[in-house]
């Protein structure tokens, strides 16, 4: 009996899921081989069985069998692409030799502060787990990056095998978080997750904070550890959740292109120093395993949409501007995940396919600062509040940094109101405190407060378009592009909840050089 290609693939993906749920009642799917050989069903319960030995050995002959060599991957790269004034995915067929592959697994924490987050993050584990098998049988570099848990490994053989890795060459920046890429510049970020993104039901949200004060954590960062679900290899795999220690790792051993699993999609997956901007931007082949991520996001934050569908929109967002994205079935040839909250008739879709409500108006609206006194926001409002993110270089501090341009009344960073330069008798021009920003080169939330009237008779005021400029020792930066602005605003406004580098879309991102 001999059966074509579709049906052998058909045949190993229903063996895999069998595998991976750890079930067997497959009857519904014997008719495969042949509804009437009694044999065939026999042959197909064996096979479930073997490969249920055979563990991650299995997972390499169903590829075998699909016409794949254990040491190359293939897979279809999707990406978005502009056609007019439509967004269209297209799908790129390329193969990767395993051996010139890394996988690095972000963030994939023992713990979170939200309870949802944990649930959906404990549905990707078994795919995770079998997708990171797959990779290492094959040959590929694994890398476990759990961020602020490096203590926890100080003696582990993986992070002492990745401190050793000999650091050459190490491109500008690479230790720190990367918050905007060039191809993001002019692009529409799809979600407002400046809240933080957590979707618990408030009284679960509670009890779950309870139970993790109750093991002695801290309820807002509990993670100690990676999750004990994902296998580390002590004699192969690397952790670090350091950029330059990362870099270093990818190319002492010739690594040519980078697979991403782990969460979150719109915040430490992108920006973290081992992150999808950080590797595209430095010229690494990279691509996101889309269904082995998920976002912090809240229904409740701009565009109003539910949790998967705000999963959808920035899918999608990262396949326009970032990286493709691939499946996870391309590298396990098991299922891909699918949520188990997801209860949409369709999945996977684009930003036009995602319904919006009719009530969707942001509540911080992007716009150019020359724009600001002509936007809507503005009109009616003698002093609207405005928002950025600024980068300083801890370095730079070394001297004073002023903030200045006549239209500021009002300053806030990090939601420390900022104190008027000295030799300063107008509110135009603002000292800012090294003692105010986190201590290092991560991005703050500067917030303003500006005079749009048109009486003023200052000539300054009415001549200039240039945004506000910050003038550090050795040079400065005028913030003329983008701007979040808000009104009314309350005093809550003048800071975020959490960091900015998590919050505030690129488009709003600044920073002053280091010369």
């Amino acid at each position: 009996m001999t059966y074509s290609r579709n049906q052998a693939k058909q045949f190993f993906s229903y063996i895999n899921r069998a595998k991976m749920m750890n079930r067997f009642a497959i009857e519904d799917k014997l008719a495969i081989l042949n509804p009437a050989d009694s044999i065939g069903r026999w042959v197909l319960a064996m096979a479930v069985s073997l490969l249920s030995v055979l563990g991650v050995h299995g997972e390499i002959s169903v590829r075998k069998a699909l016409g794949q060599s254990p040491s190359e991957y293939r897979l279809r790269e999707r990406s978005i692409v502009q056609r007019g004034d439509r967004l269209e995915r297209t799908e790129e067929t390329t193969s990767w030799d395993a051996a010139r592959t890394a996988v690095i697994v972000c963030d994939v924490w023992d713990y979170h502060h939200s309870v949802n987050a944990v649930r959906r993050l404990e549905e990707m584990l078994p795919s995770m787990e079998k997708l990171l098998q797959t990779a290492r049988q094959s040959g590929s570099v694994i890398i476990h990056a759990p961020s602020d848990c490096m203590p926890h490994y100080a003696e582990h053989p993986a992070r002492l095998r990745a401190i050793g890795a000999p650091k050459v060459d190490l491109p500008r920046n690479i230790a720190s978080w990367n918050c905007k890429t060039l191809t993001e510049a002019l692009g529409e970020y799809p979600l407002d997750q400046s809240d933080g993104g957590q979707d618990d039901d408030p009284q679960e949200h509670r009890l779950w904070a309870d139970k993790l004060k109750a093991l002695g954590r801290n309820s807002d960062l509990p993670w100690k550890s990676q999750n004990p679900a994902i296998v580390i290899d002590a004699s192969k795999d690397y952790i670090s959740d350091k950029g330059d220690e990362v870099w270093a790792i990818l190319k002492s051993r010739k690594i040519e292109q980078v697979i991403m699993i782990g969460v979150h999609t719109n915040m430490c997956v992108l920006g973290r120093p081992f992150g999808l901007r950080q590797l595209a931007s430095n010229g690494m082949k990279v691509v996101l395993v889309r269904d082995l991520t998920d976002c912090m996001y809240n229904p409740k934050q701009w565009p109003y949409v539910d949790h998967y569908s705000g999963n959808d929109l920035m899918i999608a967002y990262v396949e326009q501007y970032v990286c493709p994205t691939i499946c996870s079935d391309q590298i396990h040839g098991g299922m891909p995940v699918a949520f188990s909250g997801d209860l949409r008739a369709k999945k996977d879709l684009l930003p036009s396919e995602v319904p919006r409500s009719k009530d969707s108006a942001v509540a911080w609206s992007l716009t150019p600062w020359k724009e600001v006194l002509d936007h809507p926001f503005s009109q009616g409002a003698t002093r609207p509040l405005v928002r950025c993110s600024l980068r300083i270089p801890p370095e730079l501090f070394s001297g004073p940094i002023v903030l200045s341009h006549p239209r500021i009344r009002k300053a806030w960073l990090n939601g420390h109101p900022m104190e008027i330069a000295k030799g300063q008798n107008l509110p135009t021009t603002f000292a800012m405190d090294f003692a105010h920003t986190f201590g290092n080169d991560d991005a703050n939330v500067l917030v303003l407060e500006i005079d749009t009237s048109s009486g003023l008779q200052d000539p300054q005021v009415q001549a200039t378009d240039l945004g506000p400029m910050v003038r550090g020792p050795t040079g400065s930066v005028t913030l003329s592009g983008r701007w979040q602005i808000k009104t009314p605003s309350d005093p809550a406004d003048t800071n975020l909840p959490l960091p900015a580098k998590f919050a505030l879309p690129p488009a709003v991102y600044y920073t002053l050089e280091t010369p």
